[in-house]
């Protein structure tokens, strides 16, 4: 049985048992992984998922202010220098991006909070050559569709998409990240212990391997 159909099963069953709420539940994937040493083997990973995941709030560290996105200037970087204040701001927001001109002063202001949390603007998400409206439109569009994996536990846990979300397109996020993990896992399919499918509030459901 593909992959595919192993998800559809575990998402079948996973709706069939979960209560309804008042919400909009995430789905989350839990790959649980063997064979692999979180204190020696770095891993981090970003992918872009084909349908959107939620709309995340996003701030950007800029030379002038933005009509697109929340900003802070280059001049504003000196009211966060208590670190009490620079955490406020970090914990108000999903996702950082910079202007790569003033990236070093990004670094030596924020980087103490932004690198500990891995919401530092990276050259792969979150760093742009100009603050031209166009440009920050389309980075936001690839944020919002976006999953960063940072492997710090024996056990990766990924909100793949909203409960609202149609099974099709559920499964297309999640066969895309299943594919890029195993691509990127140093020894492949052999890391991966089990996977599970749950809501935010529901029981985990086990995905045939």
């Amino acid at each position: 049985m593909a992959i595919e159909d192993n998800f559809l099963k575990a998402l079948e069953e996973l709706r069939k048992t979960e209560k309804k709420h008042n919400f909009d539940q995430t789905i989350d994937l839990i790959v649980n992984l063997k064979g692999f040493d979180v204190r020696r083997e770095a891993f981090s990973v970003f992918i872009t998922l084909p349908h959107k995941i939620k709309d995340k709030k996003v701030m950007g560290f800029f030379e002038k202010k933005s009509k697109v996105v929340d900003s802070i200037v280059k001049e504003e970087f000196d009211n966060y220098k208590e670190k009490k204040d620079a955490r406020k701001l970090i914990k108000g927001y999903d996702f950082f991006i910079a202007n790569a001109k003033i990236m070093p002063a990004v670094a030596t202001s924020f980087g103490r909070i932004l690198g500990p949390t891995g919401k530092m603007p990276s050259p792969q998400l979150g760093i742009i050559p100009s603050e031209d409206d166009k440009i920050i439109q389309g980075i936001l569009t690839r944020i919002n569709s976006t999953v960063r994996i940072r492997v710090k536990e024996p056990s990766i846990k990924i909100g793949i998409g909203k409960e609202s979300l149609k099974d099709p397109d559920i499964i297309e996020n999640l066969v895309t990240i299943y594919n890029k993990l195993i691509e990127t896992l140093p020894r492949k399919k052999d890391n991966v212990r089990n996977i599970k499918l749950k809501f935010t509030m529901g029981k985990p459901v086990n995905v045939d391997m």
